[in-house]
């Protein structure tokens, strides 16, 4: 049997190529090399099989030529080359594999060097955590030394005050300035923490709570007794001086000694924790005041009812917290609650549910919910003026909430209504009856707003109208109706009256600036006076 000799020489050839192959892949980086590796495998499997095959057949035609006598050198030579080729292929095909598992094995490394290399930057990240901790923790353990010496002095006059608590526990005398008694009692609401439409102040800025405001959301409605008197003085007079390293520590040790004497679950300890949670609120400790609050109202529904005044008013602190964090959709629930309770406690026409009412108006503001807004502020309303009567501030202040709220609906006209209804109402009550010359600052203000044209036109014509009696003296200076004058300013501002949005603009300005005024010579008043009293 003859073979053709060019098998031989394409399998060399194809060999050769393939070698050639290999040695470009030293070029090559690790994904073009593995790939490449594989195709090297599969072409040397197949020419291994072909191989195969070829020894097969002549091994078998050895066989043949050897039964017929034949020469067999030729053929036997050949497949001594076959099997050195094989031989070859095979060392190829191992050394391919194992350039497989090399593969494998540098890629196990290298997500093993990834994982090392998040890990690093973890830990880098760490330990600027850490640095900054550290540093944060430096500064304050220097102002922790610094206060030490003031705990020291506040140690004493402690020491001293528990000793004047014998004193109101034997004569029953209360201690509790008149505006925190009046504060006390269920008639008196604590405001939402967070601003009213009208209020100037910035709702990021925490500032210590008045103690009256204080004195009232701690009570709720129940009567502090006499022997936390003295110490709910103290823990108000400190948290509304800010001095909050204080008042804590008092809280939490009345805390204390309540729980050991009259158990968790009693009114004085729900007291406490009111008093405890407003202190953190001020501080923004919302979570820590928030905790202290649902332990309270727990406290007040087993112990005084569910529909209790405290209840109520622990509710609506509930409320302020949410308020704050912008979270009005919890808040809304625990303001109705609480205005359910007022309602059915005082009546639905007691100016405490008025208040409740614009609290629950200024959630749904903050959601959108213009027309339950308008809903709840006109009923506020018509409790104030039927309650109070016309002349009452938070008539003003309810009408300028509403406009407000219209105002962000773009109802221009009935903001604009209830803003000269505030105006024209503050002017009646300080200069009389509207008529005549005596005329309000907004009519002032589009009197000026007319003839603006007309002295433009007319060179050398008339000054413009003054702008009365009210510009003149500026009694008028309420918080609610200076704020009233700038939005109604802004109001004309967007309709094209400047001339009107100056006038209100500027007698806004000079009201604000008297008030600043006032309340400097208080003060300076008040220095003397204290002065005096040391000198004595």
């Amino acid at each position: 049997m003859v073979f053709n000799t060019m098998d031989t020489e394409a399998a060399k050839n194809y060999r050769k190529k393939k070698i050639e192959e290999i040695g470009k892949m030293t070029a090559l980086n690790q994904d073009e090399i593995v790939s490449n590796t594989k195709t090297v495998i599969q072409g040397l499997d197949t020419l291994k099989n072909d191989y195969q095959q070829i020894l097969n057949t002549l091994l078998n035609s050895i066989k043949t030529i050897k039964r017929e006598n034949g020469d067999t050198n030729l053929v036997e030579e050949k497949t001594n080359i076959l099997q050195r080729s094989l031989e070859t292929i095979e060392l190829g095909l191992g050394e391919g594999q194992v350039m497989m598992d090399l593969s494998n094995y540098l890629q196990k490394i290298e997500a093993e060097k990834q994982k090392l290399r998040a890990q690093v930057r973890r830990l880098c990240q760490e330990n600027g955590w850490l640095r900054d901790e550290l540093a944060t923790t430096q500064q304050k353990l220097q102002v922790s030394e610094q206060r030490v010496a003031t705990l020291e002095e506040e140690k004493k006059h402690l020491e001293f005050m528990n000793e004047m608590k014998k004193f109101d526990d034997s004569d029953g005398h209360s201690s509790v300035p008149n505006e925190e008694k009046e504060s006390e009692a269920p008639s008196q609401l604590d405001d939402l923490g967070f601003n009213d439409p009208d209020d100037d102040q910035s709702p990021e800025v925490l500032s210590p709570s008045q103690p009256s405001a204080m004195a009232h959301a701690a009570s709720g409605g129940y009567e502090i007794p006499a022997r936390l008197r003295t110490l709910h003085n103290l823990v108000i007079q400190y948290a509304s001086q800010g001095r909050y390293e204080v008042a804590v520590p008092l809280c939490k040790q009345a805390l204390e000694d309540l729980e050991k004497t009259s158990g968790h679950d009693h009114p004085d300890v729900a007291t406490m924790l009111n008093i405890l949670a407003l202190v953190y609120r001020d501080q923004g400790k919302y979570k820590e005041a928030a905790n202290l609050l649902n332990d309270a109202l727990n406290i007040r529904e087993k112990t005084l009812g569910p529909d209790h005044p405290a209840v109520a008013a622990t509710l609506n602190n509930l409320a302020v917290l949410y308020g704050k964090r912008g979270k009005y959709k919890e808040a809304e629930p625990l303001c109705k609650r609480a205005l359910e309770i007022r309602e059915k406690v005082l009546g639905k026409d007691h100016p405490d549910v008025a208040k409740q009412l614009n609290n629950l108006a200024l959630l749904c503001q903050n959601q959108g919910k213009y027309e339950e807004v308008e809903q709840y502020y006109q009923r506020a309303l018509e409790i104030y003026e039927g309650k109070l009567g016309p002349d009452d501030p938070n008539v003003a202040k309810t009408k300028n909430n509403l406009a407000s709220a219209y105002l962000k609906q773009g109802k221009y006209k009935q903001a604009e209504v209830l803003y000269k209804e505030v105006l024209t109402r503050a002017h009646e009550k300080e200069f009389g009856k509207v008529e005549g010359e005596n005329k309000t600052i907004w009519m002032r203000a589009e009197e000026r707003e007319e003839n603006k044209g007309k002295n433009k036109d007319k060179e050398g014509g008339p000054p413009l109208p003054e702008y009365g009696g009210w510009h003149k003296n500026i009694k008028v200076d309420s918080p609610t109706v200076t704020t009233t004058l700038k939005n109604l300013g802004a109001l004309y501002r967007r309709q094209g009256k400047y001339e009107a949005a100056e006038t209100l603009e500027e007698c806004a300005m000079k009201s604000k600036k008297n008030k600043l005024d006032s309340n400097g010579k208080h003060e300076k008043s008040k220095l003397l006076v204290s002065s005096q009293h040391n000198k004595q």
